[in-house]
């Protein structure tokens, strides 16, 4: 996955920071909060979070609870608007299969 690349990771790493200092406040997890954002996109989203261990599945459900404001959402959707994300989400052989 090029999103995931050494050199990818390191320039979006600002995402994981915004992640984490979002989820230390709320005392959340990264993971929690980045659920609960989609969650409260529109009613009709629903993410699926891929995991084959209890703990993490547990983990994720707890991002149900949680209830972002919209100055919570703003400070998201403000902080992440300045973030270009780099590398493509899937590798070139597969972007015409997910059309991307």
């Amino acid at each position: 996955m090029p999103r995931f690349s050494p050199e990818a990771r390191k320039a979006n790493q600002a995402v994981v920071d915004l992640l984490n200092s979002i989820a230390a406040r709320m005392k959340a997890t990264p993971a929690q909060i980045a659920l609960a954002w989609l969650l409260w996109q529109k009613p009709w989203i629903g993410p699926i979070p891929g995991t084959t261990k209890v703990p993490p599945l547990l983990e994720n459900l707890g991002g149900v609870a949680l209830e972002l404001t919209a100055s919570d959402l703003r400070e998201i959707n403000d902080a992440s608007d300045k973030i270009t994300l780099q590398g493509a989400r899937y590798p070139q052989h597969l972007q015409k299969l997910v059309g991307r």
